[in-house]
């Protein structure tokens, strides 16, 4: 992991429905530069209602998670971007839950995030879905 000497290790605390507000909190933030950009209003995390993520929390086959750095949690804000973190927290995801059936989306547009789902072992599916003039979603599956 490459996370400066002083700072501490990754963990994944398990959310539940009291952190609902924390976590549409720090997603708007996390969010916000993407929404900006694309307009993604009807598929940005940052711009859902606290009401849909406390329906996807009900569901007993997903599962919400901080990602803390130390003690604190964090979305991998610029700030915390290519120090290894959302890495870590991948891998930690995959320790929990197993490394395989996995299928994620992500933006087309974002090479940094289609780079990152690549390294860690991600495969296309050959699914797009355009959201909008600027949006494209991949598909990909582990």
């Amino acid at each position: 992991m490459k996370v400066k000497e002083n700072e501490t290790k990754v963990t994944l605390v398990e959310a539940n429905a009291e952190d609902a507000v924390q976590i549409y909190e720090m997603q708007k933030e996390a969010f916000r530069e993407l929404l900006d950009t694309y307009q993604d209003f009807d598929t940005n995390p940052g711009n859902e209602t606290i009401e849909k993520i406390l329906f996807r929390m009900e569901q007993e086959f997903t599962h919400y998670y901080f990602i803390c750095l130390g003690n604190s949690p964090i979305f991998i804000l610029p700030s915390f971007q290519g120090k290894g973190l959302a890495q870590e927290a991948i891998r930690l995801c995959e320790e929990i839950h197993g490394k395989e059936n996995w299928a994620l989306d992500t933006i087309l547009q974002e090479e940094k995030n289609c780079y990152l789902y690549e390294k860690m072992g991600y495969v296309k599916t050959g699914k797009t879905e355009v959201v909008n003039d600027k949006l494209t979603l991949v598909f990909y599956e582990k």
